[in-house]
């Protein structure tokens, strides 16, 4: 069984969500998430919405389908964060100038998998 949640338009820049998900990848879920709620920088809390998010997908679809959902044994498989649209802004510089400043967005994506959906 493997479940996905996608976080889109998030307002963190990809190169900063990228070095939280790279804690993350390959480990059991419940520890991910214990992580990432200890995690120093400010990129984990979408990213740890993102795997609740996957975790609750993947009991849905257990429910579903009929089959006993166990969380511990949930690892995340795959995460990825892609690069969103960026958001053009202007910063009044010395001598009537302006200075352009993107806000960049990423799109955070997090696969979960139990040992049978695993890769």
């Amino acid at each position: 069984m493997e479940a996905k949640a996608i976080a889109r338009h998030v307002r963190v820049t990809p190169r900063k969500a990228r070095r939280v998900v790279n804690l993350i990848r390959g480990k059991q879920a419940t520890e991910a998430v214990t992580i990432l709620k200890f995690a120093p920088q400010d990129a984990a809390v979408p990213v740890r919405k993102v795997l609740e998010s996957a975790i609750a997908n993947a009991r849905v679809k257990a429910e579903r389908a009929g089959v006993p959902f166990r969380e511990n044994e949930l690892k995340v498989v795959t995460t990825y964060v892609d690069e969103g649209v960026t958001l053009k802004r202007f910063r009044a510089r010395a001598q009537g100038r302006a200075a352009r400043i993107n806000k960049r967005t990423s799109h955070i994506t997090v696969i979960v998998a139990d040992k049978e959906g695993a890769r």
